[in-house]
């Protein structure tokens, strides 16, 4: 791969967007073996996938004394499952079907001794096949899916320096399957009202538990706007959240989603994208604490020791 290649690339949804929903249902076939074999851990920190150097990993997961990792390779584009034993198997990730994508790994899992059994249905879209019968999905554009790999990097290091930024309850930068996403949260350290669920496709009490505390929550999604979108939101809803005078245009408030969203494609058009980024993400935070009467417990950038 070429080292000089963009950080913030171009990422027309119109021209992956095939590609982006297969790999989005790949992803979720992988991610729900993550929720079967892992720890149950608060907000469903459990289950996400994470950017790493070559792609998302599930991270080390254990069972039968073994460990397991899975890796979305997206510079040699192949699905990896290794084992500690020194096990391996590898699936090219090029055009095919989910239905293919399914067999084919879960004879990988069975083959490598890993009994795992996973909800065969997809979660939080409004129109699902299961996984084995889908021989609609089948695209992949491996140009594609690597710039989308190299924007979630640099998304994931804007995230985590703006997490970085902040001393109290904080979630890791995760990739959720469910929405396709990459996120981080802050927690104000108060419990939340019930959340009223109604996501299509996900049971409700998926929701009570991802809400249960309030929160002030920001990401990346590319499924929005003309090339995706950074976004920010709080819950529950503090009034006067949505026209906080601190959150300054190009940013805007989305009625339709609810949430405040910058638009990727001026991300990556701007001078110092990362700067602009950290400003939105910092500024739609303190929209939600200053209307929620959060307690400061932001830190000093100065990285001293």
């Amino acid at each position: 791969m070429d080292t000089r290649v963009e950080p913030w690339p171009d990422l027309p949804l119109e021209s992956w967007i095939d590609t982006r929903d297969t790999l989005h249902l790949w992803t979720q076939i992988v991610g729900k073996t993550r929720m079967a074999l892992g720890p149950e851990i608060n907000h469903w920190w459990g289950v996400p996938l994470y950017v790493d150097a070559r792609g998302l990993t599930t991270s080390l997961m254990v069972a039968g004394g073994r460990g397991l990792e899975i890796r979305f390779d997206f510079v040699s584009h192949e699905l990896l499952l290794l084992v500690t034993d020194g096990s391996t198997r590898r699936m090219a990730l090029e055009p095919g079907t989910v239905a293919d994508f399914h067999a084919e790994y879960t004879g990988h899992l069975a083959d490598l001794g890993f009994d795992v059994t996973i909800v065969g249905t997809p979660v939080e879209l409004p129109e699902v096949i299961p996984f084995a019968e889908d021989t609609t999905h089948a695209s992949y554009d491996a140009d594609a899916v690597a710039r989308f790999w190299r924007s979630l990097v640099s998304a994931h290091g804007v995230l985590s320096a703006f997490r970085g930024g902040f001393r109290g309850k904080s979630s890791p930068v995760h990739f959720f399957w469910g929405a396709f996403d990459l996120a981080v949260t802050r927690f104000s350290g108060r419990s939340a009202p019930e959340h009223p669920g109604g996501v299509p496709n996900c049971p409700d009490r998926v929701m009570h538990e991802a809400y249960s505390d309030e929160v002030s929550s920001a990401g990346y999604w590319p499924g929005g706007a003309e090339e995706g979108v950074f976004y920010a939101y709080a819950y529950p809803h503090p009034e006067g959240y949505d026209s906080h005078p601190a959150v300054e245009a190009p940013a805007y408030w989305d009625t339709g989603l609810g949430e405040y969203v910058l638009p990727y494609h001026l991300v990556r058009q701007a001078p110092d994208p990362d700067a602009m980024v950290l400003t939105f993400l910092e500024q739609t935070h303190r929209a939600a604490e200053e209307t929620a009467g959060w307690a400061r417990v932001r830190v000093p950038r100065s990285g001293s020791n």
